[in-house]
């Protein structure tokens, strides 16, 4: 019988070589898959402002899940068309603990892909404003957005990107672990919409959100986008998606004794 998904044990051996995939990319394919990346999660960033705008009259608590709901299909962009997802490839940390690539290979993917998803999101900002789909409420509903990101004290955005991001590279196990596109369409989408319904941070997320208010004309630089969002919040993503995951699920997996196997997807 055809299996319906991987074990735990086959995700983390596919996820490590996917690790060394991403780290054999060259710079120009880091480059260009990473910046969809950044312009994917920001499709379904400004999808989710446009719907939340259209209820928020309606009831706030109803407006967030429906923005939750929509925000998803950034991912699922990223897993299925194929891209670079700066917050996803921290699981690369996997593939460095089994010692298949070095940590200098790690963070040359790392350091290319951050760079473009922020170059691709704040393109896509740029793109949005100029659109004329940025004014009215989804205008107003921007700035708020963005003004509740501009965090005083760097330990509350830290600790909200090290609970996203365990959630994110849980979605991005959880649509390794499947074998049709159905089984990544919904292995992304309870995750991530459960990461945004809590309000957590995403570091990708917030290069679209924060850029889009400032293009909008709100009064925000690019210091403050940075030292009171960005930095804290990409910290506390790696701690997240590179430490907290990999490392506890390695002690699980890597066990001395376990027997290796490769992967298939027939039973």
């Amino acid at each position: 019988m055809e299996k319906r998904f991987l074990s735990p044990q086959e995700t983390i051996d596919l996820t490590i070589s996917n690790g060394v995939k991403k780290a054999g990319l060259s710079f120009e394919q880091m480059l260009f898959l990473g910046i969809f990346a950044g312009v994917y999660i920001g499709f379904g960033g400004f999808a989710s402002i446009t719907i939340m705008q259209t209820i928020k009259n309606i009831d706030a608590g109803l407006m967030k899940f429906v923005g939750a709901m929509v925000f998803p299909v950034g991912l699922m962009l990223v897993i299925i068309c194929g891209a670079e997802l700066f917050t996803g490839n921290n699981l690369m940390v996997f593939a460095v603990l089994k010692r298949e690539i070095t940590v200098s290979a790690l963070l040359r993917n790392w350091g290319t892909v951050y760079f473009a998803n922020f170059l691709g999101s704040v393109t896509l900002a740029f793109l949005v404003s100029k659109s004329g789909l940025l004014q009215g409420d989804v205008l107003n509903l921007t700035f708020s957005i963005a003004q509740n990101k501009i965090f005083q004290d760097p330990v509350v955005p830290f600790i909200r990107g090290i609970l996203c991001n365990i959630l994110v590279v849980l979605a991005v196990l959880m649509a390794t672990a499947s074998l049709d596109i159905i089984s990544k369409i919904f292995s992304c989408w309870f995750p991530i919409m459960l990461f945004v319904l809590s309000g957590y941070e995403h570091s990708v997320a917030n290069m679209f959100f924060m850029p889009l208010a400032k293009f909008g004309g709100m009064d925000i630089s690019w210091a403050q986008i940075f030292l009171n969002n960005l930095i804290p919040v990409t910290l506390g993503n790696i701690v997240g998606g590179a430490v907290v995951i990999p490392f506890m699920y390695s002690r699980a997996y890597f066990a001395e004794g376990r027997k290796d196997y490769k992967v298939s997807i027939k039973g």
